[in-house]
């Protein structure tokens, strides 16, 4: 399988970020709009993963998936989700940090057992045992007990099947209590069969998995945000190496793994939505807090402080207020033009940021600047933003990011760069300072960071500052984000319309289905495979 053309970005020079992980959202609430309660619930995500979408949803007889390439307003229509009936529901949207953007490594994933039941599941983080998932299920088909083939490249896939291989004997419940031991990195799941929701989240707890409390029910979501969006209260969050069920007789916990928590600081940083708690600790109040640390760290002359919108305005603000100097708004960002998958012209590409950049001249012109950023990847975004704020009139830029240096990629769930292409990987922070023009450059310390997180530092995960790996990582020759796509073993080829068939069942023409697992298809539903291209 090779890695799809469509980008999901309008220029390269923004395509120099971290990346966003996957966001995960499940409701179990008879008598509620799940569909519905699961869109907007993903809506609130989107920020965690642009380049797919999916639902599935459970009437208590089957168990139904719809997911496309694409902004979850793009693959969801009220025609659709009104389709999708039910009092369970699993949702996923994705940015890929395993498999290439196609369809098939769209989420949640899905597989029938040896019974028919069907196991939806949705997955945000990163395995570092992939390959040995990999080698599992590889057994398991020569021992005829496996799916036969895999449609995906993803390590959520794998879960997935390993899930439903086990539970036609075990049940679901038992069969997660049973593999999730064995699956090592970071995972946040949300998955379900007909009757149950299930959530886990690993023993280091790197990425954020939260429990709300419907009126009539219950919701795992991401973040809090999402949460708060239908209108759930908070209840508390997963706990690391904790397994939760949710069903009609309530819900249950189970401990599959001693908590060793390690939770990952770059959600205070960037990842998570500034409107999110994590552990208690606001988002927001954090960035701002950063913000101020950095000003007391770095001190400089200027006249006004500017963010670079939207991850760098709560940390701007607290510049501010550290430093006395007065905060302006002197960018305006294009929120429109952030993900398309319509290729800009080499014309267009050549304007570079300011497709979602742009500078308000007036503010700036004759100004010393301190602009605030939240990291600095391969420093491509920094270096055309100097250069764009020079050429508005800016007398001197001075750049403060709000973290550490990164200086290491992240095998858990973060699409950074590899270490050869990080900046601050082979420079130090004057050479950094060099390769992007500012006229100075500081970073918030590590122990600024950890400071504002108000988390001690030995319950978070650093990795991407410091190289220390919470979770022993494999030979670089079993790590990768394309690692399945290379295993012709696993790899197996097949008819798509009979992967589509094992995906989806009638739903999306209105066709009830008489049995628990999807039913297959003769054609390929509405709204499934990429707009235009007449998919499978």
């Amino acid at each position: 399988m090779t890695r799809s053309t469509d980008r999901n970005d309008v220029s390269d020079e923004q395509e120099t970020g971290p990346r966003e992980e996957c966001g995960v959202f499940g409701v179990w609430a008879p008598g509620e709009d799940v569909a519905k309660l699961t869109y907007f619930g993903l809506y609130a995500l989107q920020h965690r993963g642009q380049e797919a979408a999916g639902i599935a949803v459970s009437d208590g007889r089957r168990m139904v998936v719809f997911k496309d390439l694409g902004l979850v307003s793009q693959v969801f229509d009220e025609q659709t989700l009104s389709s999708l009936r039910g009092h369970l529901a699993v949702g996923h949207v994705r940015y890929s940090t395993t498999g290439s953007t196609t369809w098939e490594n769209a989420q949640p994933t899905f597989r029938t057992t040896a019974t028919g039941s069907g196991i939806a599941l949705g997955h945000n983080g990163n395995l570092v045992n992939t390959a040995e998932l990999r080698d599992e299920v590889a057994a398991l088909r020569t021992s005829g007990n496996g799916h036969g083939r895999i449609q995906a490249s993803t390590d959520s896939d794998l879960i997935c099947e390993l899930l439903a291989a086990t539970a036609a004997d075990t049940g679901v419940e038992e069969a997660a209590m049973r593999l999730l031991p064995r699956v090592r990195g970071a995972f946040s799941l949300v998955f379900g069969d007909e009757q149950t929701l299930y959530a886990a989240r690993d023993p280091q707890g790197v990425r954020p998995l939260v429990l709300g409390r419907l009126e009539r029910g219950w919701v795992v979501a991401s973040e809090t945000a999402a949460l708060d969006i239908v209108g759930a209260s908070v209840v508390r969050e997963v706990e690391p190496g904790e397994l939760l069920a949710i069903d009609a007789e309530g819900m249950r916990s189970s401990r599959f793994a001693v908590p060793e928590p390690k939770g990952c600081v770059f959600e205070y940083v960037y990842l998570a939505r500034p409107d999110t708690t994590i552990v208690g600790r606001s988002v927001h109040a954090a960035r701002v807090e950063i913000g101020r640390r950095l000003a007391a760290e770095h001190p400089v002359e200027a006249d006004l402080v500017i963010p670079v919108p939207e991850s760098g305005t709560p940390a701007a603000i607290g510049f501010a207020q550290g430093s006395g100097i007065p905060y302006g708004q002197g960018l305006v960002k294009n929120g429109y033009v952030g993900r398309t998958f319509i290729q800009p012209s080499q014309t267009i590409r050549q304007l570079g940021i300011r497709l979602k950049l742009n500078p308000l001249r007036d503010v700036i012109r004759g100004k010393r600047l301190v602009v605030v950023d939240d990291s600095i990847v391969r420093g491509n975004t920094q270096r055309a933003l100097v250069r764009m704020l020079r050429e508005s009139g800016a007398v001197e830029v001075h750049v403060r990011i709000a973290s550490p240096p990164v200086r290491w990629p992240c095998f858990y769930g973060i699409d950074f760069a590899t270490r050869a292409e990080l900046v601050a990987g082979a420079l130090d922070t004057e050479g950094v300072r060099r390769s992007i023009g500012a006229d100075s450059l500081g970073y918030v310390s590590l122990e600024g960071l950890v400071a504002a997180s108000e988390q001690p530092r030995s319950r978070l995960c650093m990795a991407c500052f410091t190289g220390d790996y919470p979770i022993p990582l494999p030979p670089e020759a079993r790590l990768g984000k394309h690692l399945l796509e290379l295993a012709d073993d696993v790899l197996v080829g097949a008819d798509p319309a009979e992967d589509i068939a094992d995906d989806v069942s009638g739903a999306a023409s209105g066709d009830p289905g008489p049995t628990h697992a999807p039913e297959r298809a003769s054609a390929v539903p509405v709204g499934y495979g990429s707009a235009g291209t007449g998919r499978p």
